[in-house]
């Protein structure tokens, strides 16, 4: 029998968060890790008189593709690829790493050549998405590597990762809109204003965010959700930042992450483990060495870091900053293969300040 708790989550990605109707073609993407769910998103689809497209890989297949693949395979992008960024209606994504580290003795060079190489799907993903004509969700199932990864029995970890999606509510296809109001309020609240600074440990920076466009996320497209974001003016950043949790990226993880920024540019760049690799990706492109996002976290029900960026830039008490592609909605313009988020925790002495107001305080906020 099926987890009640993975059927409701399925329900809430169909019916809530891409909102499925008939005719949509609807691409499932994930690893047969996580059968129990892509099938009962499936179903979800069929049910809502969607065409389901299943476009599953093996566990594994990243590991082999980096070790085997030649130049000409690395830079090839699937046909099927480019067709779901161009035509799909909607796309569902489910993570379901088994080994997180299986990706760590690559060269970070044959990933960078990947990146640029499918550069154009996400760029069209992003556009389609800003104009409203792509849907999508991301999420993951919850696996024994996860659990890991957040020092929790898989159990545990499932309780905790099903009632964070709010998959525990009595009607979870409604609860996001129902439990959403305070992060419209922030979005609202900051919509408009121009300079925001963070300060806390090791971190002091100023960037302005005048005439972008903050998104309340309220479970449309990440699950769990809780932030609002946008797009920094591309020169504006200035002074440096102390990133608390651990960071992946493409299968690589940094801890103790410093950047130091002038003109909106890194200049400086230090991490406690992994610094070649945090350098060497942020010289993929021009745009990497740029944000793409700043975000807000909002999810108090999440508490702990799990060295899932999913769940962690949600951290109620937490900002986190992007790297590399904006997105097009919230009227940043740059542009990059990269789009890596990292964490500061603001809760044991920060502060968010904006156009000379105090918007949180250690944590918590404050208007």
């Amino acid at each position: 029998m099926r987890d009640q708790r993975a059927e409701a989550l399925a329900a809430i990605l169909v019916r809530y968060s891409t909102r499925v109707e008939a005719g949509d073609v609807c691409v499932i993407q994930s690893s047969t890790a996580a059968e129990p769910l892509v099938q009962a998103v499936y179903e979800g689809v069929l049910r809502a008189g969607g065409l389901p497209v299943l476009s599953l890989t093996t566990e594994g297949a990243a590991a082999a593709l980096y070790e085997l693949a030649s130049d000409d395979q690395l830079d090839w992008v699937a046909p099927p690829a480019m067709w779901a960024a161009e035509e799909a209606d909607v796309r569902i994504a489910i993570m379901a790493d088994q080994n997180p580290r299986e990706l760590s003795e690559v060269d970070p060079r044959r990933q960078q050549r990947t990146s640029r190489a499918r550069k154009p799907l996400m760029e069209t993903v992003m556009r389609r998405a800003a104009a409203g004509e792509h849907r999508w969700s991301l999420t993951l199932f919850p696996t024994h590597a996860y659990a890991g990864e957040a020092g929790m029995s898989l159990a545990a970890y499932e309780d905790f990762y099903y009632a964070a999606c709010l998959a525990t509510d009595h009607d979870p296809v409604t609860a996001w809109q129902r439990q959403s109001d305070q992060v419209r309020r922030l979005a609202e609240w900051i919509q408009g204003r121009e300079e925001v600074h963070i300060t806390g440990p090791g971190t002091d920076i100023t960037l302005d965010v005048s005439g972008r466009t903050w998104i309340p996320c309220v479970g449309e497209h990440n699950m769990p959700d809780g932030e609002f974001f946008t797009g920094p003016v591309e020169d504006s950043a200035r002074g440096e930042v102390s990133f608390s949790f651990p960071a992946s990226y493409g299968g690589r993880e940094v801890a103790g992450v410093r950047l130091r920024f002038e003109d909106g540019r890194v200049v400086d760049a230090s991490a406690d483990r992994g610094e070649a690799f945090l350098i060497e990706t942020l010289d993929t492109d021009d745009g990497a060495r740029r944000l793409g996002e700043l975000g807000i976290g909002t999810n108090y029900g999440i508490a702990t870091g799990t060295k899932e960026i999913l769940l962690d830039e949600k951290i109620g008490g937490t900002v986190h900053l992007a790297i590399g592609m904006s997105y097009p909605e919230t009227g940043g313009v740059n542009e990059s293969a990269v789009h890596w988020d990292m964490v500061c925790d603001l809760r044991q002495g920060g502060s968010v300040v904006v156009d000379g107001e105090e918007l949180q305080r250690d944590g918590q906020f404050v208007v």
